[in-house]
């Protein structure tokens, strides 16, 4: 028989309760401050409630997304800065469901480590507060998984899930229609995609994280960490003013595969590359890759993370409206009824 002072833990299994619990004291406040109208309850509970009345719907719809950061979290766990992926992590669910014409409502994140390190997960989860904060969503629950020999040495990832409501009858894309305006909102940078190629291209040009960034001031790997931009706020405000029949958030498969799947068939898009500059993370990138043109387009954001579909006779006052939010928008082109992306111009 086993003395019960000398049995097995599950500490010595490599999973540490205590720390788990200490993780969860250390967000709470975090996610005090994600609150909203509609939430019910706070973190602990076997499920995160919502009451979709208190937050003013009548007739709702539920939207739901769910995505990662992918392997710009490489980046992170080589250089140890872990304060803005959680923005990153939100921003590819929140700025999707938007997309649809929903408003998010609520987040919850998946944290999977092989190791648990309370004030690594800590400064990750308040990032992910952060993005719930600027985007009127609420943080209201998640897990935080320690799994030891699934994950090599100090590897990590995580997944977020994002829950979003608008009215029935408010869906898009709504009667997109030839001839209606591009409109663009810049992006911070590479977001969250492309990250692989983004690695690959960084490993041949002999630079490290730690260096000066050849494009930017700071280091290469602080510059390759700006986290993606939130576009709820000022997306919703654009769908008040009226005249948006669409929003398309570039993320992997660049301009060239994701404004496209907000039209109708048979339409296709007109852009002009020379109306707006290339910024120049993307220029060091496609020098440092030879890359052509077509690639960068149908890879990267190339500067701009989301674009509004918008009819022509009210192209001013959405970007008026824009522009109050602190954007600077700019109109790339239109919508044609030549099926497929068609390209003038020079990216530069």
């Amino acid at each position: 028989m086993t003395d019960g002072n000398n049995g097995a833990t599950y500490a010595q299994a490599g999973v540490d309760i205590d720390a788990g619990n200490a993780l969860v004291d250390r967000i709470k406040p975090a996610a005090k401050r994600t609150n909203r109208s509609g939430v019910m309850a706070g973190l602990g509970g076997f499920g995160g409630l919502f009451d979709l009345k208190a937050a003013g719907f009548n007739d709702p719809i539920l939207v739901s997304a769910t995505d990662g950061v992918g392997t710009k979290l490489r980046i992170a766990i080589d250089t140890g800065h872990f304060d803005t992926i959680g923005i990153d992590l939100v921003a590819m669910c929140v700025n999707d469901l938007v997309c649809q014409g929903a408003e998010p409502l609520f987040f919850l994140d998946y944290f999977a480590t092989g190791k648990l390190y309370v004030e690594q997960a800590a400064t990750i989860i308040n990032g992910i507060a952060t993005g719930c904060e600027l985007s009127g969503c609420a943080l209201i629950g998640g897990e935080t998984a320690e799994m030891p020999g699934m994950y090599a040495n100090d590897d990590f990832d995580l997944a977020g899930f994002a829950v979003g409501a608008m009215e029935r009858g408010g869906a898009l894309p709504r009667d997109v229609s030839v001839g209606d305006k591009l409109i663009a909102l810049r992006s911070s940078g590479v977001h969250s995609n492309g990250y692989s190629l983004v690695r690959h291209l960084v490993d041949g040009s002999g630079l490290t994280w730690a260096d000066q960034s050849p494009f930017s001031e700071g280091t290469l790997g602080t510059a390759l960490l700006a986290p993606t931009r939130l576009y709820v706020k000022q997306s919703l405000a654009a769908l008040k003013a009226g005249g948006v029949r669409a929003l398309t958030h570039i993320t992997g498969g660049g301009l060239s595969e994701n404004i496209p799947r907000a039209l109708d068939e048979g339409q296709g898009i007109s852009i002009d590359l020379n109306t707006w500059d290339l910024p120049p993370v993307f220029q060091w990138l496609m020098e440092q890759g030879g890359m052509e043109q077509a690639e960068m387009l149908k890879t990267f954001n190339c500067g701009l993370g989301m674009v509004l579909m918008v009819d022509p006779a009210q192209e001013e006052s959405v970007i008026q409206c824009l522009t109050d939010m602190g954007e600077d928008p700019v109109t790339i082109g239109q919508v044609t009824d030549n099926a497929g992306v068609h390209y003038t111009g020079t990216l530069s």
